[in-house]
Parts: C-alpha cells; structure tokens; sequence
C-alpha cells in the first residue's frame, strides 16, 4: 500500500494556466471545496499517496512536478462516483484521465511498464492479450458446431470484445451470447478476426491519440456487414462506441444503434423473442462502471433479471449509481493487482451480505474480477455474466 505524499504545497510560483492548456475546465476546478467526496467515493483511495482532493489542488496551481510525482491519477479506475457524488459538478474522473494523457505526451514522469506493454500489443496485435487476432473465434470451438460460417450481411453486428475474445475465464460469456442469439432468431454475424480491439484500454490509459485507426477500422468492417444495431456485450466496448468513436469520427453514421447487450436482451424478453423459464436462484446484480455510472443503463438488466421466473434479486447496500466499483477498470489490474483484489474484496462482501449465491454483473471484465476476487478471498459467492443467466433459463424453458 502506498504512503500518503505529504509535501507541502507551494502556492508562491504557479502557473494557473496549466490546467487549461492541459484540457481541464480551469474554471470549474477552481471552484473545488476540498471537501473530500472524491476520496470517500473513490475504490481505490486506501492505495493512493495523495488524496484526490489535493491533486486537485496541484492541478489548479500548475504544479507539475508534484502531479507527476503522485501515483493517485494511475490507481483510478475510471469508475465516474467521484465525479458523480461531486458537489461542484467537477469531472474528477476525465480530469484523472487527462493528467495521464498529459504524462504520457510531455514524459514528465515514467508511466508503469505495464501500460506501454498493453499499448504495444494493442498496437501490433490489435487486441490486448497480444495473441493472434485472427484466433478471436477460439471461445467457439467448444460450441457444437461453433459459429458456422460468418454472415457477410446482417441485421445486427455483434462486437464480441477482448476480453471475451481470449481470456478463458470469460469464454461462457460469448459461448452464452451466441446461443442465446440463435434461439431468438436473431439475423446477426461477427466481425471475427476483422474485429479490433476498441481502444477502451487506450484511451482510459491517457493514450486517446492511438485510438483513431482502431476506430476507424472498426467502423469501416461494420458498414460493410450492413448492420443497423451493433450490440456489445463488454461494458466498456459499448461506452466506446456509444460516446467516445461518435465524437473522434466525424463519419459515424447516425443510423447504427448501438446498444449493449443487456439493453438487446431486454427488448427481445419484451417482444417475446426470448422466453425464459424458471430458476430458483437468489441473485444479486453489480452495476458495472462503464454501463452505470458512465453510461447511465441501470434499468434493462434488472428487467431481463425480473422476467425469470421464480429469481429472486436482492440489491446490494450501494446499488445504481451508488455502486461500488469492482476494481477492474482503469487498467489498475495491469500494475498494482493487490489494489484490484482489495476493491473486490470490499464489493464481494456486499454481495456475500445480501445472502445471494450468486452476483450477477453484465461486464465480462467484472465477472473476471469478481471471480477472481471471490476466489482469492474465499467468499462463497458466484460471479456471473447475465448472458450466462439468461441462457439457463432459456433452457429451462425448453427454447
């Protein structure tokens, strides 16, 4: 665990036009009370050496050598509380973005060796474990029959995601997905090996320039599939293509709903499409960062939970934008694991608390960590995708 920086700040020579040169809204930092809600709401706070409030307080007086000495901007998850719970309306969490991007351009401090690793393999792999971009598919070879041959054209695209893509323990989750498509008669193809990876990892690593050519060739691989819905199934792919890739390209075409999976599920429960039958189960759902708190989708994956028969859902003491994080974003996993499995911890006794057997998240990343972290801690909960919910119920119900 890190030890708080303590030197005292030296408010004699300043340079009040750092924060804006740098991107920040100068002017609403300034109104910054210092009252410490951004810590309090932070997951990562125990681990940090300067409390975010004073960071805050380095950034508004452009003092740039202790910024850069300070490792808070690196352990933040991205999580949005601290800016949602902000009683000046400040955007804590871009802020802690942009610092790093700000490291990362001027080189006034070493990042961590793990982020210039992760951006090498995006780079050279286009995905972020660095394994063959063409063996995306491998998830499938379990599935009997597997995909079949990839649709050309489709009425929907579906962006599997790195994380399900080549890390084992988030296999079920496409292996749900697309057998939960099938039996809705769902017209949908993949991208395959075609896909790249998002630039999620990038971008919330402070390196927003090297996202472009991802987003535009992802973008480019869509339209040709003809797609008018793009469905994700990874929290932070959906954040993506909602918010970031309409902003960075100016071509993106007003006619692709993007809509994550929880969301795509939701409306084929409502239309009758997805019937789901009974499970006796006592569940517990974790809002995961990117879909809650920064996206705003609480709603539709309690709705799909509500429509099983016989679940009982039981919501943890800090639910919807109350939610604490998991511990899994930011690229925090990368460099300072012990941080991450703290905050899981943390969150999984929430879980355990609620008398649930299972927590249930809709985030293939959250489902690793908590996984993860329910192991190494020794908690006698079950993390799970709702995808992979969703699909035992459509088999009770015989679909």
């Amino acid at each position: 665990m890190s030890q708080e920086y303590t030197a005292e700040i030296d408010e004699s020579a300043i340079d009040l036009d750092f924060a804006e040169h740098q991107g920040f809204d100068a002017s609403k930092l300034a109104t910054c009370l210092q009252c410490g809600t951004c810590s309090s709401s932070c997951p990562t706070y125990f681990a940090m050496d300067t409390p975010p409030r004073k960071l805050w307080r380095m950034v508004s007086l452009g003092l740039q050598e202790d910024i850069a000495r300070s490792s808070t901007f690196w352990l933040c998850t991205a999580c949005n509380s601290c800016t949602i719970r902000c009683p000046r309306g400040i955007d804590v969490s871009e802020s802690m973005r942009l610092i790093r991007e700000w490291v990362n351009r001027d080189r006034v401090a070493e990042p961590p060796r793990a982020l210039h690793l992760l951006n090498e393999m995006i780079v050279q792999s286009h995905n972020m474990k660095g394994d063959d971009n063409e063996s995306r598919l491998i998830w499938s070879a379990n599935l009997p029959g597997g995909v079949g041959e990839l649709k050309r054209q489709a009425e929907v695209l579906w962006y599997v995601g790195c994380v399900s893509s080549f890390y084992p323990m988030a296999y079920k989750i496409p292996q749900a997905m697309v057998q939960i498509l099938g039996r809705s008669n769902v017209d949908f193809t993949l991208l395959g090996g075609e896909e790249w990876c998002c630039g999620f990892p990038l971008y919330t690593g402070g390196m927003s320039d090297m996202v472009h050519d991802l987003a535009q060739h992802n973008l480019e691989r869509v339209r040709a599939t003809g797609a008018k819905i793009l469905v994700s199934t990874c929290a932070s792919c959906y954040h993506t293509w909602k918010h970031i890739y309409p902003e960075m390209l100016s071509d993106f075409p007003d006619d692709l709903e993007v809509l994550h999976a929880a969301e795509y599920m939701a409306r084929l429960v409502e239309s009758g499409q997805l019937r789901l039958g009974p499970l006796e189960r006592v569940v517990t759902y974790h809002d995961p960062c990117d879909l809650g708190k920064r996206s705003g989708i609480y709603d539709e994956p309690r709705y799909v939970l509500d429509h099983i028969p016989g679940l009982e859902l039981r919501e943890m003491v800090n639910h919807r934008q109350n939610s604490l994080c998991c511990g899994g974003g930011g690229n925090v996993e990368a460099f300072s694991p012990d941080t991450v499995n703290e905050a899981s911890r943390r969150r999984l006794e929430q879980a355990q608390a609620t008398g649930a057997g299972y927590v249930v998240s809709a985030c293939q990343q959250c489902m690793r960590t908590l996984f993860s972290g329910a192991r190494k801690n020794r908690i006698r909960v079950r993390a799970l995708d709702l995808s992979q919910i969703v699909l035992e119920s459509v088999e009770s119900a015989g679909g």
